[in-house]
């Protein structure tokens, strides 16, 4: 009898403890829902829980340790131009897919998807605004459509802002986030690096200023092309940036890579960009920069020199 009871008792208590589990699992899946729901932001570096209002305040840049979280095209924009003046351009260009591609689902499958759950129809947007009063043209690339891979329609648009603004006589910003060319069409992504490269050069023939902002990732074609040829070579806090990726290098060396290999930091120290800006800092930066850069006057010489004598003989 007394057994009965012991092992009831027991039996009893083993129940609690699942109960206590259970409840505790339920809860742990609550509370994750309610971070997945948007209201907190859990920081992928350094574990710090955040107020996603306040995070996006501080420009999606933990307080606690400075991580750079991933931003899309929309949030670069509004952190970046003047509000109400920004004008989208080239927003009918739409990919196609010329090659008939197929891996595991159609490319064109791919792209309805894409377009569907992300409101985008490629990984790029381009227009015209201004930056604290200063005309500028910018284009941003956006990592969530297919890596932000360059594909035909992201070489046309960047070629055709660039083009705008050597016409304009505008300074150019592109914020370079890529895995670079998109196989699913071949060589004509290709194509798109020496297209752009070309109209890069035509802008500066024209002496005006061009300036990339390497965000995290930039890889690929995008590196090996215009993410490269800037005036000034503007990168964010610990982005990767690099061609061939890390596993593929040191399979090809059979070497291990340094840990800071192909980070922001390490193209800084042996000169392959020029500064690395914080994102709550990069408005100002790209302000200042522009300002400097801002076009001689067009005025004939013999003009200014008159203008000069005149000033002169007033003040004497």
């Amino acid at each position: 009898m007394a057994n009965n009871e012991e092992s009831r008792g027991l039996k009893s208590l083993v129940d609690w403890f699942a109960n206590r589990r259970k409840s505790g699992a339920t809860n742990l899946e609550r509370q994750e829902r309610e971070i997945a729901d948007g209201l907190w932001h859990k920081c992928p570096k350094c574990g710090v829980l955040s107020y996603t209002k306040d995070l996006k305040a501080n420009q999606m840049v933990c307080v606690e340790c400075g991580h750079h979280n991933r931003v899309d095209s929309d949030e670069r924009i509004r952190q970046l131009i003047d509000i109400n003046t920004w004008q989208p351009i080239d927003e009918h260009l739409r990919p196609t897919d010329p090659l008939q591609f197929r891996d595991r689902k159609p490319y064109s499958d791919r792209l309805r998807e894409m377009e569907d759950k992300l409101g985008l129809v490629d990984a790029v947007k381009t227009g015209l605004g201004q930056i604290n009063g200063l005309p500028i043209a910018l284009g941003v690339m956006d990592f969530r459509f297919m890596g932000g891979s360059m594909g035909s329609v992201v070489g046309e648009k960047l070629t055709r802002l660039i083009e705008q603004a050597t016409q304009r006589r505008y300074p150019v910003v592109i914020v370079c986030t890529s895995g670079g060319a998109r196989m699913q069409e071949g060589m004509l992504s290709l194509m798109q690096m020496a297209k752009i490269s070309a109209a890069l050069e035509r802008h500066r023939q024209a002496k005006l200023l061009y300036i990339p902002i390497l965000a995290n990732p930039t890889t690929g074609g995008v590196t090996a092309s215009f993410a490269m040829l800037g005036d000034i070579i503007i990168a964010e806090p610990k982005a990767t940036i690099g061609f061939a990726g890390r596993r593929v290098i040191e399979q090809t060396l059979r070497e291990k890579l340094p840990e800071d290999f192909q980070t922001a930091e390490d193209l800084l120290k042996h000169g392959f960009v020029d500064d690395i800006v914080s994102r709550t800092q990069l408005k100002n930066t790209l302000t200042q920069l522009i300002a400097l850069h801002q076009p001689l006057p067009t005025t004939h010489p013999m003009v200014m020199w008159e203008t000069m004598s005149l000033t002169s003989t007033v003040a004497e």
